[in-house]
């Protein structure tokens, strides 16, 4: 889930992905390698809360052929450890890495205030505070210190922007200032030097952390 807050963007980012079907499933967590010897594995939750993703029940694979339901969850330094039911063994860990795992989102409780799940994000349209388009939300990444959208630039966008891929924004009330998931579309209010083709080089690499 996508918050909007005052804090600055920190310098890397972790994409969430939507998944074809992002309206009718959320995509929850992501597990990464195998923890331990004991079936084990190391887990990234996507929820405002980490450790909700543990009350969630069965939660499928992004292709929906598996069903897994964490047993026991507990905090490590930056990620946390969870284990699942019916996987015993570090090869059986080992099997789930990079899996991908959603809930139904009739299952998610509805976002408060300032609060949006990351796939009703996705595909809205982005416009300057003058109503020009600016171009597409195609992901949301977090380095931890908050969230920032990734912009893909529409043909017709300012020749700042469509001289770029993509152009990262933070997600905050004062950059963001407006977000409307009925009319698809959100407000931005770039700060100075935010939208300049030099922004281009600095750019932090994308990493995916091992995703509302």
């Amino acid at each position: 889930m996508a918050q909007k807050n005052d804090a600055a963007p920190a310098a890397s980012a972790t994409a969430v992905p939507p998944g074809a079907d992002a309206k009718h499933r959320v995509c929850v967590a992501r597990i990464g390698a195998a923890h331990g010897t004991r079936g084990e594995v190391r887990l990234w939750p996507f929820t405002a809360d980490p450790e909700a993703v543990g009350r969630y029940g069965a939660m499928e694979t992004a292709d929906g052929g598996r069903l897994l339901e964490i047993e026991a969850l507990r905090p490590a330094k930056d990620f946390f450890v969870a284990r699942f039911k019916n996987v015993t063994d570090r090869s059986a860990a080992e099997r789930l890495r990079n899996v991908d795992l959603y809930v139904p989102r009739e299952r998610l409780p509805a976002p408060a205030a300032d609060e949006f799940y990351h796939a009703d994000m996705i595909g809205l349209r982005a416009e300057d505070t003058a109503g020009m388009p600016l171009g597409t939300v195609i992901a949301i990444h977090n380095f931890g210190a908050g969230d920032l959208l990734e912009i893909a630039p529409v043909p017709a966008a300012s020749r700042d922007l469509a001289s770029r891929d993509t152009v990262l924004v933070p997600f905050t009330v004062a950059t963001v200032p407006e977000v409307s998931i009925p009319t698809g579309r959100i407000v931005i209010d770039a700060p100075a030097g935010l939208l300049e083709p030099a922004a281009a080089s600095q750019r932090p690499g994308q990493r995916r952390r091992d995703g509302a």
